[in-house]
C-alpha cells in the first residue's frame, strides 16, 4: 500500500461511547488512503479495546490534549494531519475536502454544525462560525487540519493544558491564513446540554479572555473543570 495521504489523529479520554461510530464512519466513507491514529490519555473505560478491535493504530501517551497530538503527529506519516475530536462526525467526502482544500492552503478547518435540536445551540454554532472566518484562531471542535511539513516546522502544538488550538492557530495565521471548508462538521454539542448554553459560553469567553492576558494554562484547566 502507498503512504497514506492523510492522517486523522483522534485524542481519547473515556470515549468508549463516542469512538466506535467515528472510527466506523471514518473507515465507511473514506475514498482517500489515510490512516487513523487513537491516541489515548489513560482511559479507564473501554476506549482503548474498542479503537483496537476496529482496526487502527492505537497509541498511549500522557494526558493532555496536546500532548496527544503531538504524540500522534510524530507517529504520523501522512502528507497532512487532521486533528478530530471523538466526539464529532464528519461530511461522507472528508478525505477529499481535506486533501484538495490543503493542496491550496498549508491548514484549514471546517465550518461546525451542533449536534442538538436547541434554538440556542444554532446561535452557538452561528457564532463559532462567524469567530473562526474573522479571526483566523480556530478551536477543536472545528477539525484543524495541517500540513504535516509545517506543523512540525512550527513544533507542533505547545505544551499547554488547556487553549492548545488558539496557541498554534496564531502561529499558523502568521504563516497563512486558514481554509475554510464549508461542508459541516457535526459536532456533538454534549457540554453546552450537560453545563448550559449560557454558562458554558461565558465560562469559554472568560477562559479566552484570560489566555489572551497571560493566565497559566494549568490553571485555567482546573478553573474549566471546576466549572463543568
Amino acid at each position: 500500500m502507498s503512504s497514506p495521504i492523510l492522517s486523522i489523529i483522534i485524542p481519547t479520554l473515556n470515549e468508549e461511547e463516542t469512538i466506535a461510530p467515528l472510527l466506523s464512519h471514518l473507515k465507511k466513507y473514506s475514498r482517500t488512503n489515510i490512516e487513523i491514529i487513537v491516541v489515548d490519555g489513560g482511559s479507564s473505560d473501554e476506549t482503548i479495546k474498542v479503537a483496537t478491535s476496529l482496526d487502527v493504530t492505537v497509541i498511549s501517551s500522557k494526558k493532555g490534549r496536546a500532548r496527544q497530538m503531538n504524540a500522534g503527529a510524530k507517529q504520523a506519516t501522512g502528507d497532512v494531519l487532521w486533528f478530530l475530536h471523538s466526539d464529532s462526525t464528519p461530511p461522507e467526502n472528508f478525505d477529499q475536502l481535506i486533501t484538495r482544500s490543503a493542496r491550496q492552503q498549508i491548514w484549514g478547518y471546517f465550518k461546525v454544525k451542533l449536534s442538538g435540536d436547541r434554538l440556542g445551540l444554532r446561535i452557538v454554532e452561528f457564532f463559532m462560525n462567524l469567530r473562526s472566518r474573522l479571526t483566523h484562531i480556530i478551536t477543536g471542535d472545528h477539525g484543524i487540519f495541517i500540513s504535516r511539513e509545517i506543523f512540525h516546522t512550527i513544533g507542533g502544538y505547545h505544551d499547554l493544558a488547556l487553549m492548545e488550538d488558539i496557541a498554534i492557530s496564531k502561529r499558523l495565521k502568521k504563516i497563512a491564513l486558514p481554509k475554510r471548508i464549508n461542508d459541516p462538521l457535526l459536532t456533538s454539542s454534549r457540554k453546552w446540554e450537560a453545563n448550559g448554553i449560557v454558562r458554558t459560553v461565558l465560562t469559554m469567553w472568560t477562559l479566552r479572555a484570560l489566555f489572551a492576558l497571560g493566565a497559566n494554562s494549568i490553571w485555567l484547566e482546573k478553573k474549566y473543570y471546576k466549572n463543568k
